[in-house]
């Protein structure tokens, strides 16, 4: 019981074999050597080392390694959990990659419990403002032309899952989200700089700028001249 309320830091490694679990407690995994397969009711993937993944409390899940493999594990009890965290698969970028090296300088040296408390609240703030990949790759291709399929293979959901999924994420669905950012970014465009219509237009994927001012006037209520003139 004791351990179930303590933070956890420590490498381990996995078997061939697939195991089941729960815990109670948030779990991080970021692979240092090999890689984990994954299953829970929504997801199946494949995490390897430049990717880290966050199990939720009492979320069930199959895991085996089929690969000479070693992860540095973080346990985080719930104290330390904002009320209602989601399962995440995160790129590990410069700043997860500058934190899993501290986790292990932790885990090395086990001298400073504070320094781990610490990195603990910090990796938990961080899992709040840390976009999916998926969401990642929308704000990078907005202006090109997006599947769901595309999506929902980058989370490594089922699409109509990912739309659930998405929804209860932004309050948005992926199209009133895509749409959002390019109306955001034409908004900017018309009145920030003096590109012209047909500038906008192809910077924002369209064919012409006509298709662009039909989108354009359905979305705002005003044509993109009239608009920039407001």
């Amino acid at each position: 019981m004791e351990r179930i309320n303590q933070i956890i830091c420590e490498k381990r490694s996995y078997s061939r074999e697939f195991q089941s679990h729960q815990h109670t407690f948030g779990q991080f995994l970021f692979p240092l050597q090999g890689s984990l397969d994954i299953q829970t009711n929504h997801q199946k993937l494949h995490l390897e080392p430049d990717y880290g993944f966050y199990l939720p409390p009492n979320f069930h899940h199959h895991y085996r390694s089929v690969d000479r493999n070693e992860f540095l594990i973080l346990d985080i009890p719930l104290r330390y959990l904002p009320g209602d965290t989601k399962s995440m698969h995160i790129r590990l970028d410069k700043q997860w990659t500058a934190i899993r090296y501290l986790l292990l300088e932790e885990v090395d040296t086990k001298e400073n419990l504070s320094a781990l408390t610490d990195l603990t609240r910090y990796v938990t703030k961080k899992l709040q403002t840390s976009n999916p990949p998926s969401i990642d790759y929308i704000h990078k291709h907005f202006k090109e032309p997006i599947r769901l399929e595309t999506l929902a293979k980058i989370e490594h959901y089922h699409p109509v899952y990912y739309s659930e999924w998405f929804k209860k994420r932004t309050s948005k669905s992926p199209q009133a989200y895509i749409l959002e950012l390019r109306l955001e970014e034409a908004e900017h465009l018309l009145l920030s700089t003096e590109w012209s219509i047909s500038g906008i237009s192809e910077e924002l994927g369209f064919e012409n700028a006509s298709s662009f001012t039909r989108w354009f006037t359905r979305h705002k209520g005003f044509a993109p001249k009239k608009y920039r003139d407001l």
